[in-house]
């Protein structure tokens, strides 16, 4: 039996992911009757299934409903604040797909990622173009999550004042991390050490995306106005840059067993990140070079991988990169006291910046 202490402990941020998980297992239990009733295939709704259930911070969802709270949400109220979140986790799961299909990554949260997983069912089945197949229904999976989030998120809100402003905030989302990821796609090819579109890329792919739209859209759902939403975006957009931040270092110097990915992905792509746009800066002849010629080799190897960590080490471009967020940090924990003079607790707002940006995955 749940109690009311309980409720309110999962309400207060360290049960969001359960909240969360509820709705979604829920929704698409239903999605699976809806599918086995028309005789669809089954199979979209196992792998966003599986995928959802493999993990995942959920640090979207929570920010939505730490603006909720933040612009004076009621726990009373809590459902639809919670199932719009879940609906930002499921748009996620479409970024992330189609983002491991462009970035040609193998793993996601420790396990294959979903186009690799199809592919693998083909090729044990011998299927001619495995591969074209598995990519293929992967884009489509992606597609589907991408329609039942947004069903997800104005499934009950279409008599809600704030629908309007709602509907305004999400597109505006979508359309900034898309035009990050166009942007991403593109960058390698300019100039390796432009350190302005590789924090371009960051702010319309994370910090807009991550941060600031999720904590305007659970503030919208609360009545917040636009200069409680402009109050909110100062705390975000140094937040969500500084995670990013972290993300980066991860990806070439974390843990696979902690990050659930491989620290060779973003290297063999090439990724054009502030990382290694400092170190081409700093770089000696000799190490920009070793830089052109390693990074963005497909065939990169581990101990190709730990020559360009010792580069990126000795240019201070990791180091400089530490620093970068820890004043993105200070400057996030500065913009709440903005936050604060609307009215607002802001002691989760505070929490959620060690959150993002002290850890190993």
């Amino acid at each position: 039996m749940t109690t009311d202490s309980d409720a309110s402990h999962a309400w207060q941020g360290s049960g969001t992911a359960t909240l969360v998980n509820t709705v979604l297992d829920t929704f698409l239990a239903d999605k699976m009757r809806q599918a086995r009733s028309a005789g669809l295939p089954l199979e979209v709704g196992e792998v966003l299934g599986r995928y959802l259930g493999a993990g995942g911070k959920r640090l979207r969802p929570r920010l939505c409903l730490a603006g909720y709270r933040a612009a004076g949400g009621l726990p009373a109220l809590q459902d639809e604040a919670v199932r719009v979140a879940a609906s930002l986790e499921l748009f996620h799961a479409f970024a992330l797909i189609h983002d491991d299909i462009l970035d040609q990554s193998s793993l996601r949260r420790g396990q294959p990622t979903v186009h690799c997983r199809l592919t693998a069912r083909h090729a044990r089945s011998r299927a001619r173009d495995a591969d074209w197949l598995g990519i293929s229904q992967a884009i489509l999976v992606g597609d589907m999550a991408f329609a039942w989030a947004d069903e997800l998120l104005f499934a009950e809100t279409c008599a809600k004042p704030c629908l309007n402003q709602l509907r305004q905030i999400v597109q505006a989302m979508r359309e900034e991390v898309l035009y990050g990821q166009y942007l991403d796609l593109l960058n390698p090819l300019g100039p390796a050490d432009d350190l302005d579109a590789a924090r371009r890329v960051i702010r319309y792919k994370t910090a807009k995306y991550t941060v600031e739209r999720p904590l305007h859209i659970g503030a919208v759902l609360a009545g917040a106005d636009e200069a409680f939403c402009a109050a909110l975006s100062c705390y975000a957009l140094p937040l969500g840059e500084a995670f990013q931040l972290r993300d980066d270092l991860l990806g070439v110097f974390g843990e696979p067993h902690h990050t659930g990915k491989s620290t060779l992905d973003d290297l063999r792509e090439g990724k054009h990140t502030m990382l290694l746009a400092l170190a081409h800066q700093r770089a000696a002849a000799d190490q920009s070079r070793e830089l052109t010629t390693l990074v963005g080799n497909p065939d990169l190897d581990e101990q190709a991988a730990d020559h360009i960590r010792s580069i990126l080490d000795a240019t201070g471009a990791r180091a400089t990169v530490e620093d970068t967020i820890d004043e993105l940090a200070s400057q996030a924990r500065l913009a709440l006291q903005h936050v604060e003079k609307h009215g607002a607790p802001v002691q989760e707002l505070h929490a959620l910046i060690a959150i993002a940006t002290d850890r190993a995955s």
